[in-house]
């Protein structure tokens, strides 16, 4: 079976957890999207694995990991993340591979991300700083691209290089009155990028329609959330890639049907990191508790998120536009303690009710919520094994969610753990 993870909200909703979960029976885990800017969280026992880059099923020592052609790879956060897994023991020889058309993020796509959200002042976007945005601009420009396949010809890619900085410095001088960059300094990173990256970079492409064929099973791996997909989230606060189920296609070249079974992750509540419409959100003591219960902050920029009540209209636009067949909820303990608990069931905008999500966000800033309660629990449910031993209001928060999402929970967190997970 080939199944397909993938976060409903705006991210952060616990993905690696559960690629982590799935991993353990399959054979090749797959990332095809997104850069350095995703942060994906592993707990197992009292150890705490932070990935950007690496797909969560790095953490089983028998998964192939692949990072797919759509991803733009950090060659200096990659290796560091590969290094960091060696020192505790985890070794990827011989189950790691890159596309080698993937596109590379070097440090004049940092510098051109930090110097364009500075001179925004406040209509910034709220972007990582991690140069995802720039590479994949110069992904789509393509005159100044550089992909993992380029770093086998060094006197090729030193002559690329200085065109790409001769380009990039008048750049940032003209509209920024910035320091040029050294094309020596940067060419002198990527030999030493290249030694570690060249005898892992393939045709991730032909190698997935291979072991498919073979009958291995696939796991793809979503980064960031559905909300923020370029093309179909909440423009132009979103990421620089189809972040949703939509981009697998593309992202790793196999086609939407050959996967067998897609799965939507949303958190108990919502969240959000930096700008953009949250008609859900609670910037009051609500928010505050969901984000300490919660440990709401950003595991790559260690931002605190905006917190708020479950958004159904939202995550069932997640739902509809990622032919998602099954949900998993976590984060339900965090929910623990308060004693009215609200789920946005329709939007009201422009004078009508909706319940379809308008990403267009100067629709969506209108939009007002329409909430109905239900009652909360005290019960701590962080070590609960079943749905039957969960709070009843626990269990009808969960069967109302999977009411107005029309999917079915087959999953429920109740903590980071990989043991405090309820599978129905």
């Amino acid at each position: 079976m080939n199944i397909c993870v993938v976060g409903l909200q705006w991210g952060d909703e616990g993905k690696g957890k559960v690629v982590d979960i799935l991993a353990e029976d399959c054979d090749i885990v797959v990332r095809y999207g997104g850069g350095s800017n995703a942060g994906h969280t592993v707990v197992i026992g009292n150890s705490r694995f932070a990935l950007h880059l690496l797909p969560s099923g790095s953490i089983r020592h028998d998964v192939t990991c692949v990072i797919a052609n759509a991803v733009v790879v950090d060659p200096e956060v990659l290796i560091s993340e590969i290094d960091g897994l060696a020192e505790r023991e985890i070794s990827l020889e011989g189950r790691l591979v890159i596309s080698e058309n993937a596109h590379v993020v070097l440090d004049y796509h940092k510098r051109e991300d930090q110097l364009r959200e500075e001179s925004l002042g406040e209509r910034k976007i709220g972007t990582t700083i991690r140069g995802i945005g720039p590479c994949y601009a110069d992904k789509v420009g393509r005159s100044y691209a550089v992909r993992v396949g380029d770093f086998r010809d060094p006197a090729a890619l030193k002559e690329k290089l200085r065109v790409v900085l001769a380009y990039k410095n008048k750049l940032f001088g003209a509209l920024y009155g910035a320091e040029p960059m050294d094309t020596g300094a940067i060419f002198d990173k990527c030999k030493v990028y290249a030694e570690r990256l060249v005898p892992l970079a393939i045709d991730t492409t032909e190698f997935l329609h291979t072991s498919i064929d073979a009958g291995k099973s696939v796991l793809f791996e979503g980064a960031q959330g559905s909300l923020l997909d370029l093309d179909h989230g909440t423009f132009p606060y979103v990421t620089s890639s189809n972040s949703s189920s939509l981009g697998l296609p593309s992202g790793c070249g196999v086609p939407a049907r050959m996967v067998n079974k897609y799965i939507g992750v949303v958190k108990a509540y919502t969240t959000r990191v930096g700008a953009g419409p949250f008609p859900t959100e609670q910037d009051n003591e609500i928010g505050n508790f969901i984000r300490d219960a919660g440990h709401e902050y950003g595991t790559t920029t260690g931002r605190p998120r905006r917190c708020g009540w479950f958004d159904a209209v939202a995550a069932a636009y997640g739902v509809k536009i990622g032919s998602i067949d099954a949900l998993v909820l976590l984060h339900l303990d965090t929910l623990t303690g308060l004693q009215e608990l609200k789920i946005c069931h329709t939007y009201e905008v422009g004078g009508r009710q909706t319940t379809f999500f308008p990403a267009n966000i100067a629709r969506l800033a209108q939009a007002r919520p329409v909430y109905e309660t239900l009652p909360g629990w005290n019960d701590d449910i962080s070590e609960v094994a079943t749905f039957a031993q969960l709070p009843e209001n626990a269990r009808n928060y969960v069967r109302r969610i999977e009411k107005l999402l029309g999917k079915p929970v087959e999953m429920i967190g109740v903590g980071p753990k990989r043991s405090q997970t309820i599978v129905r």
